[in-house]
This record gives structure tokens, C-alpha cells and sequence, in this order.
């Protein structure tokens, strides 16, 4: 199997692809992509308009990735609507999606904080890819869990596995994936999340 390096040049095209696969679906035009276009280009990943392209930074599980700025400022303007301590949000955002707006999970949890599609809804979330709704979104349902279960490891337990399944559990779950979850966040917390 061989990778292609699109270039500066490449990933415009590549976007301009995807914008207009986007505008076929005809959605309003504030819910494709625009944010995320703002977010890649000058960005490390494409540097600047014209320039050529960094490293993109691999990671393994307990590496933690420099987030974009304006994401995690966004990160931190949610965690404070809601309440919601934004160091403790930074590192679950970190340990949900690593900062990728366009994330996917295999079970379907979409964007940033890795809303499933009924929660998003439930939430108000209109479109799960769009940074700001969906951070709100993800900083909303973290409050409610926290005060669901008055305890940070209960919380994100829920956040993960579900709350019926923490209430069945009587406690965190004894899923290894959620564990490992839980472990993963409380990590990024005490250690800065993504600084």
C-alpha cells in the first residue's frame, strides 16, 4: 500500500471535493464545512497558504497532541457555560476525538467530544461536525452527568459507556474500553491535557 502527499495544492483540491459532495446534499451553507476549512488552512498541518507541509504529529495511546488553539479556546468558552471545570474537558475532548472536528467513531460518536447521534439530538446539536455545537453540546451532557453521579470517575464512565450502564454497574463499569477511558482522561487532567 503506497501514500500520496497531496501537498498544499492537493488538500485544496481535496477540499474543494468534499465541499461540493457537501453542497449536492444542499444543506444550508452554514452547516458544511466552513469552520473547519478556517481551522486547516494555516494551520500546522497545511502551514500556510502556499507553504509547504509539517510533520502531522502520530500519536499513541497516552500521547497527547498539541490541539489547535482556537479549539481549545472553544473547549474552554463550553466547560465554562456549562460549568463544567475546562481542564477536565480539555483532557476528555483530547482523549474523545484529539481534537479532530471531523472525528468518527466505529459505533458513530461524531466530532470533537464524540457525540452519538441521539444524544446529539437530545441536546439541541443540529450538526455534530460543527465545532462550537458540538463542544457545547459535549460540555452540556458532561455537566449533567456530573451532576447525575457527583463523582468526576462515575461521570465520565457515563460518558463513555453510558449512564445505565454505570447505574447498572453500581460503579464503573467493568468494560476494559471504559476503564481504560476513564484511566486515559483523569491522565490528560492531572498531567495538563494537551499543553
Amino acid at each position: 500500500m503506497s501514500i500520496d502527499l497531496l501537498g498544499p495544492e492537493g488538500v485544496r483540491r481535496r477540499m474543494a471535493e468534499l465541499q461540493a459532495r457537501l453542497d449536492r446534499l444542499h444543506l444550508p451553507r452554514e452547516e458544511t464545512v466552513p469552520a473547519f476549512r478556517q481551522l486547516v488552512e494555516g494551520s500546522p498541518l497545511t502551514g500556510p497558504i502556499g507553504g509547504g507541509l509539517e510533520p502531522f504529529p502520530v500519536a499513541g495511546p497516552g500521547v497527547a497532541l498539541q490541539a489547535d488553539p482556537a479549539l481549545r479556546a472553544a473547549a474552554r468558552r463550553a466547560a465554562e457555560e456549562a460549568g463544567v471545570d475546562p481542564e477536565l474537558f480539555d483532557a476528555l475532548v483530547q482523549a474523545e476525538s484529539g481534537y479532530n472536528p471531523m472525528a468518527r467513531s466505529r459505533a458513530g460518536a461524531m466530532g470533537l467530544s464524540q457525540l452519538m447521534p441521539d444524544t446529539a439530538r437530545e441536546l439541541g446539536v443540529a450538526n455534530p461536525f460543527d465545532p462550537i455545537q458540538n463542544l457545547r453540546g459535549g460540555a452540556t451532557y458532561l455537566a449533567r452527568l456530573l451532576r447525575q453521579f457527583g463523582d468526576v470517575r462515575l461521570a465520565l464512565a457515563a460518558y463513555n459507556a453510558g449512564p445505565n450502564a454505570v447505574l447498572r454497574a453500581g460503579g464503573v463499569p467493568p468494560y476494559a474500553e471504559t476503564q481504560r477511558y476513564v484511566e486515559r482522561v483523569l491522565g490528560l487532567y492531572q498531567a495538563g491535557g494537551t499543553r
